[in-house]
């Protein structure tokens, strides 16, 4: 047994400390099987309250996502395990996956969902993809045409694909792909490198959950409508991801079949159609990550404490085609969890030593260290960290990074007020067993799980500022150079809206329609009418670069009573 060592554990959760699983382990505890062991029960007669967002001092640590139409919490439920995705078409559109449980009264689960198509700022919770139906493990990507992949985990350790076309407002039904494949922690990835492999799918799950024995790889190269029969990798890596590099190289980590091994596994050709048994290749030596996996202790009872972390870097720059492993492990000695980095510059052969992320003395936890990679070569870094509470489960978000491939990183840096883990749990003693990030050049999109309203909920937080036009310029910088237009002033650049589907051009001009109406409103009535054509004769002929220059050209003429016809229909009369 393990008590706690980062400081006093309250008497009433001194109970909750289980013995931590370490290598030579042979069985996951039951809730870390992810399947149905109580009865669906319906959401309780609806209660909201308001959110909490932010607290006095103006601490900003996001958006709650599970949230009810109003925008209000939703009391009673939790939500946690959360997946996020963004499309690379129209960044704007974001989408998150999270484990739903409609009450704390029962552990069922379903696949829960919102989407945003503001950057984040807001968001919209449609509900369950499959209401009544058993789904865990929510993994979701985009591939480089914008469609978004919603992976989700059966009751029988089978997983089905669900696709949106909408940036998550709608998803099609579950993939009748036939070949069952899947198992607990299944994680995938797409290639969007353009070369022989893009579009391919690759994903991988653990075997002690899973459908297929040791067999625990598959791929698709058809967007997920069908998958090869699952296949056997060296060393069986599992709790860990899937990458692909530049070059279209698939790599898979894990853990063998003891936690203190890491292992990456990687295969050049799986990127080809015509190869039905991909070889992949390991170097000998286990990976260093300066100590052990661990799983059922502390501050999240029932669940993993970290899984692997799988990066690579960008064709760009000198970093590229690094790959990158990052772990929270438990260290030699009396500090309970570290989050701990490794780079390979030769494709996964060999790796630098361990390097320790969180920058705090030691004997604190920091638990849930998540990786995600911009295409410039910035590796973002989040993690839970009790350093400034003392207690086990009280944890506050932290964040670094590091712009020269990991050898050296940021001070850390507190991104929420402190919350407790060990509350709001669904009939099952932990928040999950993951958090997910997608970075890019200006900063990073995050989706977490906190407890902040007492309760169980996901939440969306946006790390640094917004690139929504994917110019690798900061939005607020496009807009005080006037490099993008605002004209509704929400500080959001039009070509963003426009580009996510949340304003309307009716006209196909590339001005909101809001916009185009209100400069043609040249009587201030709130409608567009004919006193606007008398009031543009007035100006007949005369030099206006204001409202009434309708097509911009300096002056007020035929073109601008032809644009204002044009409005006519879409405008208020």
């Amino acid at each position: 047994m393990r008590a706690s060592r980062a400081g006093a554990v309250p008497p009433a959760l001194m109970v909750l400390s289980v013995q931590i699983l370490h290598a030579g382990d042979v069985a996951l505890p039951p809730d870390l099987r992810e399947a149905p062991d109580d009865p669906y029960r319906p959401r309780p007669l609806h209660v909201a309250a308001p959110p909490a967002s932010t607290l006095p001092g103006g601490m900003d640590f996001g958006v709650q996502v599970n949230v009810d139409d109003l925008g209000l919490n939703i009391v009673g439920d939790a939500a946690n395990e959360p997946s996020i995705a963004v499309d690379p078409t129209a960044p704007n559109r974001l989408v998150i996956g999270w484990r739903q449980f409609d009450t704390i009264m029962s552990n069922f689960r379903q696949a829960g969902w919102a989407y945003s198509h503001d950057g984040g700022r807001s968001w919209t919770f449609p509900g369950v993809i499959q209401p009544g139906i058993f789904r865990s493990d929510p993994v979701l990507g985009a591939d480089a045409e914008g469609t978004i992949y919603y992976c989700s985990l059966r009751g029988d350790f089978i997983v089905h694909f669900f696709l949106s076309t909408d940036g998550g407002v709608t998803w099609g039904p579950q993939l009748p792909f036939g070949q069952s494949i899947g198992g607990d922690k299944q994680w995938f990835a797409i290639d969007r490198t353009g070369g022989q492999g893009h579009g391919n799918i690759y994903i991988s799950w653990n075997n002690h959950a899973g459908c297929c024995g040791q067999h625990i790889f598959s791929r698709s190269t058809d967007g997920a409508m069908s998958f090869l029969e699952p296949r056997l990798l060296p060393f069986t890596p599992i709790f860990g991801q899937t990458a692909v590099d530049f070059n279209g190289v698939v790599h898979v980590g894990g853990i063998g079949q003891n936690f203190g091994i890491f292992k990456l596994v990687s295969s050049v050709n799986a990127q080809d159609p015509d190869v039905s048994f991909p070889n992949f290749t390991a170097p000998p030596e286990p990976v260093d990550l300066g100590g052990l996996m661990i799983l059922g202790s502390g501050p999240n009872p029932d669940g993993l404490l970290g899984q692997l972390n799988v990066a690579t870097s960008s064709g760009l720059g000198p970093t590229a085609g690094n790959v990158y492993l990052l772990c929270s492990v438990d260290p030699p000695g009396p500090d309970p969890l570290d989050v701990n980095f490794v780079r390979s510059t030769d494709g996964g052969l060999t790796w630098t030593a361990p390097v320790r992320v969180n920058d705090d003395a030691g004997d604190a936890w920091q638990w849930f260290g998540t990786m995600s990679t911009a295409p410039n070569g910035r590796i973002d870094v989040v993690w839970n960290d009790n350093r400034n509470s003392g207690v086990v489960n009280v944890t506050e978000l932290f964040y670094s990074f590091s712009t020269d491939g990991g050898t050296t990183w940021s001070p850390n840096v507190a991104l929420s007020p402190p919350w407790n883990s060990h509350v709001g749990w669904p009939n099952q003693n932990k928040i999950g067993d993951y958090y997910d990030m997608v970075s890019d050049n200006v900063g990073a999109h995050l989706a977490y799980a906190a407890t902040f309203n007492g309760e169980q909920d996901v939440y969306y937080l946006r790390i640094g500022d917004y690139d929504c036009n994917g110019n690798l310029v900061p939005d607020t910088s496009d807009l005080l150079s006037q490099q993008s237009a605002d004209c509704n002033a929400n500080f959001i650049p039009d070509e963003c809206e426009l580009a996510a589907g949340t304003v309307v051009d009716g006209n196909d001009n590339g001005i909101i329609d809001t916009c185009d109406c209100a400069a043609a409103d040249l009587d201030g009535s709130g409608d567009v009418g004919i006193e606007d054509f008398l009031a543009m004769i007035g100006l007949w002929g005369t030099s206006h670069a204001g409202p009434p220059d309708l097509d911009g050209d300096g002056t007020v003429g035929i073109e601008d009573f032809n644009a204002l016809l044009e409005l006519w229909g879409p405008c208020p009369r």
